[in-house]
């Protein structure tokens, strides 16, 4: 069978591989062999400027040949180095065997070409294009896919912020709000979410094979090899790799930078999982319309349904990207001794992993853009729930003394039909101040919403 979106193993690559083409660069096979690429010219040029007898300064012309490499670097030749490995059997030393092969025809390259992953162990290499990787995939898909979700959110929270909103607590009416502000009480937490993905140290490791840089030292006993390392990898790209340096590590980084990463797009995974569902449920109550789509149907059978799948898929996406980030945060800062291959295969799933969390914001913006506020059926559910002003009034009783306030409204309200009318009996025959009297009698269900319009228009 030959390999096309329909016969693809998982629907990342299937049938949702249009709306991944953006992290499918960075995430995949290709993009791991070329920020491997990367990790190996920017040592090579480093090496070259360290001021060895053996490894003089590379020439301009020779310097811009391999960042070209790196910048030009294609699909063609990610299959080059794949045929490379069906030889070695080794995915790193087949980058390194083609980089060299690169060198021909260059003498000035060929004679420095025993340099190309010098007193590198693969792991040197590895956690450092894997850093890369998730630097790009951050950068370029996952924030911005969470800011315009933010954004999102502050237009309707705003634009929402005097709309009235009954609110349910235990699933029972309760003390009305803003659909502002429920849509604000979702963006401040994504956006400090957001701000705990945006702020991990993306960290990097080239100190050897067991972290103490027992090679290097052994070709140059008096060079200060751990300045040179953190120099490579915290100079800002391409010479360097902008990332952070891991000045301690056994053969391979800890991984626990990457556990927070995980564990951070993890936490705003949750926090929309939560809005989705939230979402889902005021379209069942009537309170959201979706628009629809020319020829789009909602159910095979019934006609009449606008189904908010939207929201569902970026529910259930959401979930498959955490379960695969909760295991990657687990699993990846265990190692047996100075090292074992579990991480390996593992790490291999990151893609995965940030490809549902990638599919789910798509889902949910998607859904998000839909949305279109009933603001009659909010209006009437409003309406037909006078018992949530059994709330203010006990309170303004309180205030002024009156026994029992609490227990006279319970008998009023609780488990029955309210009515504006018997509320406006019972504040009549308040003996309280007659201001008070008539600041209650004007007070609906749609205007006692406290503070929720100020908050929403502060997110």
């Amino acid at each position: 069978m030959s390999f096309s979106p329909i016969s693809a193993l998982s629907p990342l690559d299937g049938r949702y591989a249009s709306k991944l083409s953006p992290l499918r660069p960075l995430m995949s096979e290709l993009g791991y062999m070329h920020r491997r690429v990367q990790v190996e010219v920017a040592w090579f040029i480093a090496l070259s400027d360290a001021g060895f007898d053996e490894f003089k300064p590379l020439t301009p012309g020779a310097r811009t040949y391999l960042l070209g490499l790196v910048k030009n670097f294609s699909e063609a030749d990610g299959l080059a180095i794949k045929e490379i490995e069906k030889t070695t059997n080794h995915d790193v030393k087949a980058v390194e065997y083609w980089i060299k092969s690169k060198f021909e025809a260059r003498p000035e390259l060929q004679a420095a070409s025993e340099f190309v992953h010098f007193a590198c162990t693969s792991e040197d290499i590895n956690n450092t294009s894997h850093a890369l990787q998730i630097k790009a995939a951050r950068d370029v898909v996952i924030l911005p896919a969470l800011d315009g979700i933010i954004t999102k959110l502050r237009d309707m929270a705003h634009a929402y912020a005097d709309v009235p909103l009954l609110s349910r607590t235990h699933g029972q009416t309760a003390s009305p709000t803003t659909v502002g502000k429920e849509v604000a009480n979702v963006l401040v937490r994504l956006a400090a979410a957001r701000e705990k993905i945006a702020a991990v140290k993306l960290m990097g490791k080239m100190n050897g094979a067991v972290g103490n840089y027992n090679a290097h030292l052994s070709a140059w006993p008096d060079f200060d090899w751990e300045a040179f390392s953190k120099k490579v990898i915290e100079s800002p790209e391409p010479l360097g790799l902008g990332l952070t340096f891991q000045p301690y590590s056994i053969q391979i980084e800890p991984h626990d930078y990457m556990a927070e990463f995980f564990d951070a797009v993890a936490r705003a995974n949750t926090i929309l999982i939560d809005w989705s569902r939230d979402v889902w449920g005021y379209v069942s109550l009537g309170y959201f319309k979706q628009r629809l789509k020319a020829g789009e149907i909602g159910s095979s059978t019934m006609p009449h349904k606008v189904n908010p799948i939207d929201f569902e898929n970026a529910e259930g996406n959401l979930g498959l990207a955490n379960a695969v980030l909760r295991h990657l945060s687990e699993k990846l800062p265990v190692s047996r001794w100075q090292r074992d291959l579990t991480d390996s295969t593992v790490l291999r799933n990151i893609g995965v992993a940030l490809g549902y969390a990638a599919l789910a914001y798509n889902s949910l913006m998607v859904g998000l853009n839909k949305l279109e506020l009933n603001e009659e059926a909010l209006a009437a559910d409003l309406d037909a729930s006078w018992e949530v002003l059994a709330e203010p009034i006990q309170t303004v009783m309180r205030r002024f003394g009156v026994q029992g306030a609490y227990e006279k409204l319970k008998e009023v309200t609780r488990g029955k039909t309210v009515t504006a009318e018997a509320l406006h009996g019972l504040i009549r025959s308040l003996e309280i101040p007659q201001a008070e009297k008539d600041r209650l009698l004007a007070m609906t269900p749609g205007s006692y919403v406290g503070k929720a319009a100020e908050l929403a228009r502060r997110a």
